[in-house]
């Protein structure tokens, strides 16, 4: 971006992240703007005639009135082309190991780095031949980008014409692959990098339904409470309730192609665990490197707080473009309260009237902006690609309060939410997702996809084990008062039953090489054969065998394990299950 140096403005006053400066006339909202003699890195947030509110993207020490403000004409935007798989980056797109590489561990103030590397070369394999008609969208050719990710070069938006050259080869991002002449005989050279606005949404052609499941893996979520491709969800909870690593857990086994994650604002030492972790995991569904398909966003609670406000911009455009190529992305957000109170922080410095505890009155709006980018859609151009954007985003209320306002409008807006509950978590019981106040409403919509997948009555047996799972709240306060010795039989039967439920299917071991990740046919197989097992135990009951006896059966050991049987032996649950079936239950 260059300086347009002889409209430079003035400081006139500077608050922490937030600096004001007069001779500002010529800019305009969201522009970016380089501040002082080391060109940090700033964005206008506010015009008030000649005067500017800049949100510096970095620490403001040193500056004071009188120095200079150059505009640069243009607003934020990221660079996106071939290289960003594998990278890792900071709020505002600057590569981190190029930073440590020219100054360090520590980064000095000003440093800038390109997002996308000028020097490294890439194999473009034309998709097109000369004299193709192509349009916004169409692909021109792609770039293996990593061994595992095809990258698409795409007709650049607002471009529709003819192919008049298109060269195979190795090429740095920043050389013409392509020449298109327009409708209106101008020509236009396409390389392989090219920017977005981060704040305005790419377009794409029409949005689907939301009717196909993001498969995770996760028992609780795939069973209970599932997610659909194009869909938005949200996971609040409280420090300790192990939010990070149930996201962790989407990011690595969803069948999302592309994984986006963003940590805007959260602890330092949790976003070193995931940059020391990421790099070393290795791929389920292709056995190479995770970071392969993963870019990752860092940026801490002790980083500037403008730059924690602009990261899940970053991040999210990203997501867009890999979406646009016709991948099914998922994005993670952790968390969301951190950027809610950057929001807060840099409202109080513009001295706006303040919501509620503080919040900015637009809260609910910018949330609504950011989940509201999600979707299924068909992509821009002739070909018939469909793709998905799907957003988790993590919540951290103070204190688990679920009635704060980050939570409350984040509820308002997602499809599905997944509370955590520390008394699980003191529990040990992972994922420490409640069942009793979590919820989806994409059940219905993706019920028939999963049962044309899976099984013909997926909903119905998913439905029979949550009513069991609320008979089972029900009685546990009796028991608390009366003890288990007041219950009959049958009611008994029913809290053995809902604890080899909760136990044996909804604790689910992330560290566990075999558990952590369980496939929908296992899923369906382990609580069907709970629930038949649970239907064979009342009917035997009725017929007056005793429950001391019911409950010493082989088959409650067994459910007590198969979460732990591997994929490979998937075959000795299902003739367990069908054993159940033919002796256990009666005719």
């Amino acid at each position: 971006m260059e300086e347009q140096t002889l409209n430079a403005g003035k400081i006139v006053k500077v608050s922490g992240p937030l600096v004001v400066a007069d001779g500002m006339q010529d800019v305009q909202m969201y522009e970016v703007v380089h501040v002082g003699e080391e060109r940090l890195i700033g964005e206008v947030i506010e015009l008030r005639g000649k005067t500017a509110s800049i949100q510096v993207y970095e620490a403001t020490e040193g500056l004071g009135p009188g120095d200079p403000v150059y505009p640069t004409g243009s607003p934020l935007a990221v660079e996106l082309g071939p290289g960003l798989l594998g990278s890792i980056y900071d709020g505002i797109q600057r590569p981190l190991d190029v930073l440590q590489a020219q100054v360090g561990a520590f980064l000095s103030r000003g440093v800038k780095a390109d997002g996308i590397s000028r020097a490294k070369t890439w194999r473009f394999t034309p998709k097109v031949a000369v004299g193709a008609e192509v349009e916004t969208g169409d692909i021109l050719g792609e770039v293996q980008e990593t061994p595992i990710i095809a990258h698409q070069i795409m007709t650049p938006h607002g471009v529709k014409g003819t192919v008049a050259a298109i060269r195979e080869g190795d090429f740095t991002v920043d050389q013409a692959v392509a020449t298109i002449t327009t409708e209106q005989g101008t020509t236009i050279d396409v390389t392989m990098v090219t920017k977005w606005e981060v704040r305005k949404g790419r377009p794409y052609k029409k949005k689907l339904p939301p009717n196909r499941p993001l498969t995770t893996g996760q028992r609780n979520v795939d069973t209970f409470c599932p997610i659909a491709k194009g869909g938005t969800a949200c996971l609040p909870g409280p420090f300790g309730s192990g939010k990070t690593v149930v996201q962790h857990q989407f990011a690595k086994w969803s069948d999302a192609k592309i994984v986006i994650y963003i940590g805007c604002g959260e602890r330092g030492n949790e976003m070193t665990d995931v940059l020391d972790e990421f790099p070393q995991l290795i791929d389920p569904q292709s056995g190479r490197p995770m970071m392969e398909r993963t870019v990752l966003i860092a940026n801490t609670s002790n980083m500037p707080v403008a730059a924690r406000e602009a990261s899940v911009y970053t991040g999210i455009t990203i997501a867009e473009y890999y979406r646009d190529m016709g991948y099914d992305v998922a994005l993670m957000a952790d968390s969301t309260s951190r950027w809610a109170e950057a929001m807060r922080e840099i409202s109080g410095r513009l001295e706006e009237m303040p919501g509620e505890e503080g919040y900015p009155a637009y809260l609910a709006s910018r949330l609504a902006s950011f989940y509201e980018r999600a979707g299924r859609i068909q992509c821009l151009g002739k070909e018939d690609k469909e793709a998905s954007l799907t957003i988790i985003g993590a919540v951290s209320p103070p204190g688990g309060d679920l009635s704060e306002p980050v939570t409350q409008n984040t509820m308002r807006i997602v499809k599905a939410f997944w509370g955590l509950d520390a008394n699980l978590a003191y529990q040990r019981h992972f994922p420490a997702i409640n069942w009793l106040i979590s919820y989806s409403l994409y059940t219905e919509q993706v019920s028939k996809y999963i049962e044309a997948q899976v099984e013909g009555n997926w909903l119905e047996r998913r439905n029979e084990a949550m009513v069991l799972l609320n008979e089972n709240e029900e009685l546990q306060e009796i028991v608390s008062l009366v003890g288990s010795e007041a219950l009959t039989p049958e009611q008994q039967l029913t809290l053995k039953m809902a604890q080899t439920l909760i136990e044996g299917y909804l604790m689910q071991d992330a560290l566990d090489e075999i558990d952590s990740y369980c496939p929908r046919e296992k899923q369906f197989m382990m609580l069907s054969m709970m629930l038949d097992f649970y239907r064979g135990a009342k009917e035997r009951l009725r017929q007056g065998e005793e429950l001391k006896t019911i409950l010493k059966s082989e088959f409650l050991d067994f459910m007590g394990k198969m979460r732990f049987i591997p994929t490979s032996e998937m075959e000795k649950i299902r003739q367990t299950w069908l054993r159940i079936q033919e002796d256990w239950i009666p005719a």
